[in-house]
């Protein structure tokens, strides 16, 4: 007698096998190109989704780069694999894992090399048990040391073409291990050089550093984060030394280095909000440690980036109603200048290139290295470009909806033509994001300017 499957059963069966498969899979895995061209609803302009599906995509922070140093193939996080890093071909759409035994904080893609630099657990081949921590919650591995790691794309790409793959060692160079008493995950930076990678120090390590007579700072704001000390340690790659580079009375979080200026480190004060004063710099031997942007009570910084081999953009908020003063301060309103401001590392001047008129104002913000363009998002998930020489500002993407799980986060590729941004737009559950290129117009593109009236910064006598 011929008995029929119930069609959920089915369902249930081919789900366990497609996860048992992904499982098992490796680095050089190929997924199906997911590329897509899509017309925005209110600017008409094209919005290339390199991802499609709800597979929990999330591109990689604006402090840090997104392409491959040949300029071709993007970087970000998925749940394709779990706990694996993905690239897609920014022309064609093929997906390709480029991780196997997991990574633990920030990818740093080098732009000198085709290498992808990361830290894991050390681990990583005998996983140690979960723990229930003692006051309950939910089951975690206790911390191990982690390895610095750097996994070599070009060979990955091409094997995985070929379909020839080869143990995933094969692809990867250790360079040593962070000791648990010096560093933890969360924060890896890669020298221009990329002959040193940056990571946060740890409390009890920055307390032995931390210069005679300065104090640890409380924490500060309602989210009870930002007391120190912490600090920023180094490793150098071709002997493994680790060893620290400043130790801050504060809480530290986005280290990022300059990739265009070798040993120059920025990072900022972390309180999951207003700080005291955020944005901080440092050289790579612990020299010239050094306020990016002095702030006052009233200045509400953050998401700071270096967009150039000279600039940083921050965003001063604007969001908070006149008049208001509560656990931040009396920060973030539109009392005092807000927008995004762009830094010169080397003079130290600063300027405000726009802002929106209304709303949240510019939040997440980038710039393109040629110091043509600056870009920023709001809190409605809309994406401003502004026009640096002319300060003209033109709304280029909206509709990215609010309910995404995270924030829209541009970032400009290299060459200025475009940018890289985490979108919720095609989520039918509202949340889940894809990697989307927003191109910058053409018009825009093509534009000239009356040198007499906008100087290049060569011509302004400017680094």
């Amino acid at each position: 007698m011929h008995l029929k499957t119930p069609l959920s059963l089915l369902v249930a069966v081919t789900t366990a096998l497609v996860a048992a498969n992904l499982a098992e899979a490796g680095i050089g895995q190929r997924f199906p190109s997911e590329r897509k061209v899509v017309e925005d609803p209110v600017t008409g302009l094209p919005l290339v989704f390199l991802t499609s599906t709800p597979a929990g995509d999330s591109k990689i922070y604006p402090t840090h780069p997104h392409w491959t140093s040949d300029g071709q193939w993007v970087v970000f996080r998925s749940r394709r694999v779990p706990g694996q890093a993905m690239a897609v071909h920014e022309t064609n759409g093929d997906i390709v894992q480029i991780t196997e035994t997991g990574y633990q904080g920030a990818l740093c893609v080098a732009q000198k090399s085709m290498r992808l630099f990361i830290t894991r657990r050390s681990d990583h081949e005998n996983p140690a048990p979960e723990v229930t921590p003692a006051g309950g919650g939910r089951p975690q591995r206790p911390p191990v040391p982690l390895e610095v790691v750097a996994i070599d794309l070009a060979a990955v790409f091409a094997d995985s073409a070929a379909g020839k793959m080869k143990p995933a060692s094969a692809y990867e160079t250790v360079f040593g291990t962070i000791p648990l008493d010096i560093g933890g995950g969360g924060e890896l930076a890669l020298d221009a050089n990329e002959d040193y990678v940056y990571f946060r120090m740890q409390r009890e390590a920055a307390a032995r550093y931390l210069p005679a007579g300065v104090k640890p700072e409380p924490t500060f704001g309602p989210r009870n984060m930002g007391a120190g000390p912490t600090g920023v340690a180094k490793m150098h790659l071709a002997t493994g030394k680790v060893e620290p580079v400043v130790a801050v009375p504060f809480q530290v979080g986005h280290i990022q280095s300059n990739p265009w200026m070798p040993g120059e480190i920025l990072f900022c004060w972390e309180t999951g909000g207003k700080a005291p004063q955020r944005t901080w710099a440092v050289n790579a031997d612990g020299s010239d440690l050094r306020k990016v942007f002095p702030e006052a009570p009233y200045d509400w910084v953050t998401h700071e980036a270096v967009i150039g081999r000279d600039e940083v953009a921050i965003a001063i908020m604007g969001h908070r109603a006149p008049g208001t003063d509560d656990a931040w301060g009396p920060s973030g309103t539109r009392v005092w200048p807000t927008g995004l401001g762009i830094v010169n590392l080397r003079t130290r001047e600063f300027y405000m290139a726009g802002q929106t008129k209304m709303g949240s104002g510019l939040w997440h913000v980038h710039g393109s290295p040629d110091g043509r363009w600056a870009v920023g998002d709001d809190f409605a998930r809309n994406l401003w470009i502004i026009d640096r020489r002319t300060n003209e500002m033109m709304l280029l993407t909206t509709g990215h909806k609010i309910t995404a799980a995270d924030h829209v986060h541009p970032t400009f590729h290299p060459d200025g033509t475009r940018i890289q941004i985490q979108s919720a737009m095609l989520s039918e559950d509202d949340r889940s994001m894809n990697i989307c290129i927003v191109p910058v117009p053409q018009a825009w593109l093509d534009r000239t300017y009356d040198e007499r009236f906008f100087p290049s910064k060569v011509e302004m006598g400017r680094p």
